[in-house]
């Protein structure tokens, strides 16, 4: 069976945060730092933090805001996290829940009936739990048969997904699989680091994949995927259930989201580059047949790069279209929104690619072509 994208749904946080909320939080908290300090400050053993800005944020990654699923606790500089509420094992997750949200949109525009979809796979940088599976949650809430089960491969877990779910349609083991990616990215990132305090923001995006002969007659057929991994130390999280935080809630920085952004830089952009390139030659198709680029949404300098290689010239914003000014990194979601968001007006015939890449490091091709 030919696997084909059916349908996709979108769920947004109802807060944001703007770069100017944050960097007023993150200097409140780093001059209360510095003042806790001051002794070991001056002694020369502890340096002082220094302030952000907003124009560093938006000259290093283009990020101009972000939703949050909290927003109470991110601005307040004696929290400096999201406030997210534990609840009950008798209550759906919150992982949960908002995957649900964006997985109803992408059925209700597939005209897709829960009970027809056979399994759920989701696949996210910052699951919940190690167990039961987040997509088995998911898909008890929506009254679906058949399987389910997580993923994670960081920021390239959708695209990972998608191949996933469209090798179950080829060897005939499903015809309607529905992959969630639900990213409450704010609950793993060091609001207190300079340097990274404004990478992420919450969101949670769903994607229906199907054997062709069920789908609606608007959809797009998958033409190729492909997948990359090699192991890189330069974007951890060390945090789990053999390596937790202190008890005290304040953890250690290895805990949460850490990163070398100048080696990232360096080593993924030719690394995605190639891939793409060779994928292209694989497919028989030329760098002008791509319509459009949705590729993850990290770094708006990391884009420009990456898609100039493909293109040859420096793409236009309907060429490699943003999210990442307003919805900042979203993990795995990211080319998910921009594909969700930048893909109506296609015309039957026109390609497009949807590009993952991020921690491992990991990387993702999904080549598309609309049909009807």
């Amino acid at each position: 069976m030919t696997p084909v994208i059916s349908a996709t749904g979108l769920w947004t946080p109802p807060h944001t945060v703007t770069n100017a909320e944050l960097v007023e939080s993150y200097n409140a908290w780093a001059d209360r730092w510095n003042e806790a300090n001051k002794a070991e400050i001056e002694a020369g053993t502890l340096e002082a933090k220094t302030h952000s800005n907003v124009e560093f944020i938006e000259k290093a990654s283009g990020i101009k805001s972000r939703y949050v699923v909290d927003k109470s606790g991110v601005v307040d500089p004696a929290v400096m996290r999201p406030n997210i509420p534990e609840r009950s094992n008798d209550e759906i997750s919150i992982l949960a829940e908002i995957a649900v949200k964006a997985a109803k949109q992408a059925l209700e525009t597939a005209g897709r009936d829960p009970k027809d979809v056979d399994a759920v796979i989701c696949a996210a940088s910052n699951m919940q739990r190690a167990y039961p599976a987040m997509a088995i949650e998911v898909q008890e809430a929506l009254g679906i048969e058949g399987f389910s089960f997580d993923m994670n491969v960081a920021c390239s877990s959708a695209t990972f997904g998608i191949q996933t779910a469209a090798d179950f349609v080829r060897a005939g083991h499903a015809k309607s699989v529905l992959m969630v990616n639900p990213e409450i990215t704010s609950g793993h990132l060091n609001w207190t680091d300079r340097d990274s305090h404004f990478i992420f923001g919450d969101v949670a995006t769903a994607v229906l994949i199907e054997a062709e002969e069920v789908a609606p007659a608007q959809h797009w057929k998958i033409l190729g995927t492909h997948l990359k991994t090699k192991f890189s130390n330069n974007i951890r999280n060390n945090f789990g259930f053999l390596n937790r935080a202190d008890p005290s809630g304040e953890g250690k920085a290895d805990k949460l989201f850490i990163q070398e952004g100048r080696k990232v830089f360096k080593e993924v952009v030719p690394m995605v580059s190639e891939m793409i390139l060779s994928e292209l030659t694989r497919l028989d198709l030329k760098s002008d047949e791509l319509k459009r680029l949705w590729l993850h949404q990290a770094n708006a300098n990391m884009n420009r790069l990456i898609s100039t290689k493909v293109l040859g010239h420096e793409a236009s914003e309907d060429e490699s279209p943003t999210v990442l000014d307003e919805y900042a990194n979203t993990s795995s979601a990211g080319s998910i929104i921009a594909f969700h968001k930048h893909s109506a007006d296609f015309k039957a015939g026109e390609k497009g690619l949807i590009c993952s890449f991020g921690a491992g490091y990991s990387a993702g091709t999904v080549f598309v072509e609309k049909v009807a």
